[in-house]
């Protein structure tokens, strides 16, 4: 299983807007993002100056369907 790299909220903000995400709101630091094509799938991501700890990265796959390896690729 790949490493998931450090990485701030707007480079994953970024990484989800490739991935068919728009921004539905934000509320102060926390953006709400939903599918374009999937109604179902809801993500609130932190869009802070630091970087991200792990578990929140892997919530954030989490909630939004996808594999590391498939952020990984978006990411590049």
């Amino acid at each position: 299983m790949p490493s998931l790299p450090s990485i701030k909220g707007r480079e994953v903000l970024r990484v989800l807007l490739k991935g068919g995400f728009y921004i539905h709101h934000q509320k102060g630091s926390h953006a709400r993002l939903f599918h374009k094509d999937k109604p179902e799938l809801r993500v609130t991501l932190p869009v802070h100056t630091k970087d991200l700890p792990e578990r929140t990265l892997r919530r954030i796959l989490k909630q939004a369907d996808l594999t590391e390896e498939e952020f990984l690729t978006l990411l590049k």
